[in-house]
């Protein structure tokens, strides 16, 4: 299969909003595991200003968010990437850094140019590791959240799923904190969810699981599978590839 995973801050941060190198490493650790089985994977990772954010200690009090959100994104992203390089590196896999904007997703050739690398990537052997140019990118021209670039990496590039690792199993019936609460299993299109989730954003990054159920729900629609799993739990990729049955998550099917 050819998969998108996206991957969020939560997952990738610790508390303190410094990298998790150990969760980053099980990531890459369980993807070369998919890759050796013949499985292509595209990865769509949050974390770059999350990862700016603990480098940089002290900065100007006067920056604005759009200020703030440039200068922790260009630290965070090359922190970011050369440890991605260095954990794919051990496996022998060679990676691509993709920083797209959402311009590059309208009908244009900016959108054939971004289509022709990916799909050269692939070609190659390439794993192209994907994230929001968020060092030019402004308010109007930002994606929702990394969950709807995802939906559109998976479109552009005809992935046979979409993965997304939360920091919750998935979808549940009432709070996850609450023990009343169930978890969803499954999804149909077109399915109401309006009554189980909330609009609230998560901690650290801009998305949340209103904008996970919507990305979902729309490729489902169009015949794409997409799984909402927490990424935190040990070789969740590859039990949700080899153990789809006994491994919590919320699926939605077409």
């Amino acid at each position: 299969m050819r998969i998108t995973i996206k991957v969020g801050s939560n997952v990738l941060t610790r508390p303190d909003g410094t990298l998790d190198f150990t969760r980053m490493s099980s990531i890459v650790d369980q993807i070369a595991q998919l890759r050796h089985e013949g499985h292509e994977v595209l990865l769509v990772s949050s974390g770059a200003v999350a990862c700016g954010r603990s480098e940089l200690k002290h900065i100007q009090e006067d920056l604005d968010s759009v200020d703030q959100r440039q200068l922790f994104s260009s630290v965070g992203q090359a922190k970011l990437m050369n440890r991605y390089f260095e954990l794919f590196r051990e496996y022998g896999i060679s990676v691509g850094q993709v920083l797209t904007m959402k311009e590059n997703f309208n009908d244009s050739p900016h959108r054939s140019n971004q289509e022709n690398c990916l799909r050269v990537m692939l070609k190659n052997g390439v794993l192209p590791i994907i994230n929001e140019n968020d060092t030019v990118s402004i308010t109007e021209l930002m994606f929702t959240d990394n969950d709807e670039l995802s939906g559109l990496i998976t479109q552009m590039t005809h992935s046979d799923m979409l993965i997304l690792l939360s920091n919750i199993d998935g979808i549940y019936t009432g709070n996850p904190s609450d023990p009343d609460a169930r978890l969803i299993p499954t999804v149909n299109p077109n399915a109401d969810l309006t009554a189980y989730i909330s609009p609230q954003q998560s901690s650290a990054g801009r998305g949340g699981m209103q904008s996970k159920a919507s990305v979902a729900c729309s490729l489902a629609a169009s015949g794409t599978p997409v799984i909402i799993a927490n990424g935190k739990r040990s070789d969740i990729l590859l039990r949700l590839i080899h153990q789809p049955d006994t491994t919590p998550c919320t699926r939605f099917i077409c």
